[in-house]
């Protein structure tokens, strides 16, 4: 969060999915719109018939007829499966799964920018190059397909390259990055970062048993257009109903050591339990998030009303709860 980091998450799953439908292929499988112009980064679920959330991936659209869609290090087998399975009968698209083809070096920090213009002649400024966008970009003579999005809530790049050139991108990367303070990084500060910005992981906060609508995630959902999906009946029941559970963020004291699965008390009452949980290093306080579940209706005001506890080792502790990101909340 002060200068910039280099996240090695070579282990993503990378699939391509290529064919003339296979755009109207994704806008059948996935949840989000997928008729956008060449070099869109779209972020989406795909979902099951009940309207629950069977992956969670970015896609980038590299072609008319290409997408290259990018999900998590232990999803490839499921992942892909869902995707086959979902192809329309008769439709004219094959997914592939690319994963062993490429590194992925993700350059995240206030700093990005000023390495990445040190290692590439590519314009990398925010009018050139704004967030959820891809360019192919050149860095120490490799092709770089370069991903503006982030995980962990900063400026930065996730950095798509044949695994040949892996290294020689990194120590270029690193020469350029010296001055500005670039580190290596793991996944235990990519999980700390996430938790600050109230990013899901699936598996644990989103899942087959959890909807967009009820996870956080309505924005990515193409409700207003007229284009059936799979899920879409399912969230249209929900969204004139109404939810009975809302993924909510909880943080306590420094001194309190959160894991998951804690339970969640409102007014006294047993109300869920943390889905996922860490300590957030830049607030100085332990993080969880979890579902706040109700036998009736419920809604952002109802979900913010009440007072709060978590049971810590048999402790009930005080937790403060919130809907929005806890740091930088407004993505400025």
């Amino acid at each position: 969060r002060e200068a910039a980091v280099l996240f090695d998450q070579t282990s993503f799953a990378k699939f391509t999915l290529k064919g003339p439908d296979a755009e109207a292929a994704l806008q059948h499988i996935a949840a989000n719109d997928m008729a956008k112009p060449l070099g869109s980064l779209i972020y989406t679920q795909m979902l099951n018939d009940d309207g629950g959330i069977e992956c969670d991936v970015t896609c980038v659209r590299v072609a008319p007829d290409e997408y290259y869609i990018v999900t998590g290090t232990g999803f490839a087998t499921h992942d892909f499966d869902h995707i086959a399975r979902g192809i329309p009968k008769g439709m004219n698209a094959q997914i592939v799964d690319v994963t062993s083809a490429y590194s992925v070096l993700s350059l995240f920090g206030p700093r990005a920018r000023d390495i990445l213009e040190t290692v590439t002649r590519d314009d990398v400024s925010d009018d050139a190059f704004p967030f959820a966008t891809s360019r192919l970009i050149g860095i120490a003579g490799c092709p770089v397909r370069a991903m503006r999005i982030t995980y962990v809530g900063e400026l930065g790049w996730e950095l798509h390259l044949p695994v040949e050139y892996a290294l020689s991108v990194y120590e270029a990367l690193h020469a350029a990055g010296a001055e500005h303070g670039l580190r290596n990084a793991g996944y235990r500060a990519i999980e700390t970062l996430r938790l600050e910005k109230g990013y899901r992981a699936w598996g644990s906060d989103i899942g087959p048993d959890f909807t967009p609508f009820e996870a956080g995630l309505g924005f990515a959902v193409k409700m207003k257009k007229n284009t059936d999906f799979r899920g879409r009946e399912a969230l249209s029941r929900q969204k004139s109903d109404g939810v009975k559970r809302i993924l909510a963020t909880f943080t306590t004291d420094e001194d309190v050591i959160l894991s998951g699965r804690e339970t969640i008390y409102r007014n006294g009452q047993r109300v869920g339990y943390l889905s996922s949980a860490g300590f957030g290093h830049t607030l100085g306080r332990s993080i969880g998030m979890g579902y706040v579940r109700s036998d009736t209706v419920i809604d952002r005001a109802y979900v913010l009303s009440g007072e709060y506890e978590l049971e810590v080792a048999m402790t009930r502790v005080p937790c403060t709860i919130g809907l929005a990101p806890l740091v930088d909340p407004k993505m400025e």
